[in-house]
């Protein structure tokens, strides 16, 4: 049966972690199946996709028996699983420098500005915050203050 073994991404269009993997499955050269978890519909609580990432988060990558979430960790693990197309660098120095990039986006940068925080502003705040908010955040994790 073909395709059974074809890697499947659970992915919302507009998640920009799940637009790195994307990114990161095309720069590779590798073939999926794209399969859409509307987040604003709330697909993400479906039992189904709660079997697959009980935290209800996009992506998630899976890969015959495998499956896996967090775009970092998907990411990782493609790149460790699949060597062709690398998108990291091989010198030592360089990769560290990706690592730390890939760890101030995820870690400072994504969570304040993902759907259930901006919701969360828009609704306790006002919904006119949502944006400064955002902006506000996205600049200090860039310019790392």
């Amino acid at each position: 049966a073909e395709g059974e073994n074809k890697l499947k991404l659970y992915s919302y269009w507009r998640s920009s972690c799940s637009f790195r993997i994307r990114i990161a499955l095309n720069l590779k050269g590798l073939e999926y199946q794209y399969i859409p978890v509307n987040l604003l519909k709330g697909e993400q609580f479906s039992p189904e996709f709660q079997k697959l990432n009980p935290i209800g988060y996009v992506p998630v990558l899976v890969d015959g028996d495998m499956i896996i979430s967090d775009s970092f960790a998907i990411f990782m693990y493609l790149e460790e699983k699949y060597p062709q197309h690398p998108l990291l660098p091989s010198d030592l120095a360089k990769k560290a420098l990706n690592f730390q990039a890939a760890n101030i986006v995820s870690s400072s940068i994504q969570p304040l500005q993902n759907l259930a925080v901006l919701k969360y502003i828009e609704e306790k705040v006002s919904p006119d915050e949502k944006i400064p908010w955002t902006k506000f955040h996205i600049e200090k994790g860039f310019e790392g203050k």
